[in-house]
């Protein structure tokens, strides 16, 4: 045990790191001054060095050799720090502190770039992030696919291949459900009215407390991107507010604090351990998904959210609660992924998983990216984009180097729809509770069967063993096409 004790210790710290330079990254996304970004560049560099150094330490590959766990949870906790000295082996320390000083850099000049709708100002700063992320790939890959070896990082044991079927199946019942829709004679009226934003920010709070948000060891702030941030007993979100368009604060707070709740439902005992964050980006994004959606967008709790903002705002332009589903559930033309209905939410990420991996392949390069995505949108959603910021300027993830992370989020879709069919064949009552704005039957089943557990198992065993069945796209499916089909009378 003496290993197994000693390990355990140094990746204690390894971990309290980690989460200060996840906190770094949230100082500069909400409140670090703008001239700053150049020396937060060095910080950045300078503590992911000390962490590829933690994590390539030549003490770990004795511990991890001599190590003998004391049960199941232990196994688990190994499982993850081999992986990660595994990886980390592979990747060089002058790679691994590069990617970070120039990724913190180019953040900062996208977020510039997208206020200016200027493209080309970004280029050159992509060009470095995906020549490093391509020397990235080609490490860890060791001859294998480079997309599949960054994907890794965001979901273990995924390969694009699969992906690619899973979307395959996806596409064809969502195009015809969104044209089935488009057509319809029923179109929902729209909610329209000016929505200051502290009343926003207001009920930002109301709907964190209301999904079950710790405010005690959380916190809410604003920022260009929402984003959740930590873990354990330090969990912060943001959000924006935009004063014609209450959803996108509503429903932006809503998607963080499902992240966030995950990450302040692990166990405590396995704070500041491997298993002490969400096991995968896409279980992630099922927690986030299924709180903004299938909780947040059902009819019996846009009820309650009807009055609440009622009560906020005062009368609003649709005529009741009915009416008010109907705005919250509209589907309509848009450029913006995280703004996107369900239905057209996943065709948005179809197309970035497509140009990504022709990114990383080499057979796109960032010069190409703007005709590229402009094209492959126009063919998709069948008008052009009238602007950067609506099109290749929109997301912050390549700027950071988070390539191979966007089809967790479709895959997060997927494990939402598997886990709500659970959820109403386990608890009886959900609907009369959220028609009351009580989310806890569905939040408690949740942290019980799966946030709870944080990185016990692999991600696609942590999805079986809360639902009982191996996930599927089928209930995500069925789910729109039955919500969509009563609220457009298809």
């Amino acid at each position: 045990m003496a290993a197994f004790d000693d390990l355990m210790l140094f990746q204690r710290d390894t971990e309290a790191l980690g989460q200060v330079a996840g906190r770094l990254g949230w100082d500069q996304e909400t409140v670090m001054p703008r001239g700053s970004a150049e020396q937060r560049g060095d910080e950045m560099a300078a503590i992911s060095g000390v962490l590829h150094a933690r994590r390539t330490d030549s003490r770990l590959g004795d511990w991890l050799a001599e190590a003998k766990a004391p049960d199941a949870t232990g196994e688990a906790m190994l499982r993850h720090i081999r992986r990660s000295y595994d990886r980390s082996t592979k990747v060089p320390a002058r790679l691994a502190a590069e990617l970070a000083r120039v990724t913190s850099i180019a953040q900062g000049k996208w977020a510039a770039a997208r206020q200016d709708e200027d493209v080309a100002a970004f280029v050159p700063v992509l060009d470095e992030v995906l020549a490093l992320k391509r020397e990235e790939a080609a490490a860890l890959a060791g001859g294998g696919d480079l997309y599949d070896a960054l994907l890794d990082d965001y979901e273990p044991g995924a390969k694009a291949a699969d992906l690619e079927a899973m979307f395959g199946a996806l596409r064809p019942r969502l195009v015809a459900l969104r044209e089935a829709i488009l057509g319809s004679a029923h179109q929902p009226a729209t909610l329209e009215g000016h929505f200051a934003e502290t009343p926003q920010m207001e009920m930002a709070r109301t709907l964190a407390a209301a999904f079950g948000f710790d405010f005690n060891q959380g916190r809410i702030d604003k920022a260009v991107h929402p984003f959740s941030s930590g873990s354990g007993a330090d969990v912060r979100i943001t959000t924006r507010t935009d004063e014609s368009d209450p959803f996108n604060c509503v429903y932006s707070t809503i998607h963080e604090v499902g992240h966030a709740c995950y990450e302040q439902g692990i166990a405590p005992e396995y704070a500041l351990t491997p298993l002490g964050q969400g096991v995968s980006m896409g279980v992630h994004e099922s927690q986030s998904r299924i709180y903004e959606n299938q909780i947040g967008r059902s009819r019996p709790f846009n009820g309650w959210l009807h009055d609440q903002m009622t009560e906020a705002f005062g009368a609003l332009s649709v005529s009741d609660a009915e009416a008010f589903y109907g705005a919250v559930n509209k589907v309509k033309p848009g450029y913006i992924r995280t703004e996107a209905d369900e239905v057209q939410y996943n065709l948005h990420v179809l197309l970035r998983f497509d140009l990504e991996r022709e990114l990383v392949a080499g057979r796109l390069e960032a010069a190409d990216l703007e005709e590229a995505w402009n094209t492959r949108f126009e063919t998709d959603f069948g008008y052009p984009v009238d602007k950067p910021s609506n099109g290749c300027l929109q997301d912050v993830h390549w700027s950071v180097g988070l390539l191979g992370y966007f089809p967790t989020y479709s895959l997060g879709n997927v494990y939402a729809g598997c886990l709500m069919q659970a959820i109403h064949e386990a608890v009886p009552g959900v609907d009369e509770a959220l028609a009351k704005g009580d989310t806890s039957p569905a939040t408690t089943w949740l942290r019980e069967n799966l946030q709870q557990h944080g990185g016990l198992r692999t991600p696609r065993d942590t999805i079986e063993h809360a639902c009982g069945f191996a996930p599927t796209e089928a209930p995500l499916l069925d789910y729109l096409e039955a919500k969509f089909g009563e609220i457009y009378r298809l």
